[in-house]
């Protein structure tokens, strides 16, 4: 969450929210997006409903629920999706401002 932190003004400028799903309990996220001083929408998904929904991997050896990345566009439609391997195993920044571009593009942004 810290690259998303990170360039978060970047992401604004492109008209994008940032909603974070995690299997948290609502407390415990209040508590982690306070003290790290987190810009964006964090959504506690303890049941993880929408985590399933999405299809993000669990793996217990290693370490949880992998990362995935997921774009959503206005119209609710999913255009991209990275499912990643390891907890590292995330996508940089400048290739999703590349995808959001695009996106942005094709809807007449």
């Amino acid at each position: 969450m810290a690259q998303l932190r990170q360039d978060y003004a970047e992401f604004e400028s492109r008209n994008t929210r940032i909603v974070v799903v995690g299997p948290e309990q609502p407390e415990a996220f209040i508590d982690y997006f306070s003290k790290n001083d987190l810009p964006f929408t964090g959504l506690p998904d303890p049941s993880a409903s929408v985590l399933k929904l999405y299809g993000q991997e669990v793996n217990l050896f290693k370490l949880g629920r992998m990362p995935a990345q997921v774009i959503v566009d206005r119209a609710g439609v999913v255009r991209f999706v990275h499912y990643g391997h390891s907890m590292s195993d995330i996508p940089e920044n400048s290739e999703l401002f590349g995808l959001l571009d695009e996106i942005n593009v094709a809807s007449g942004e």
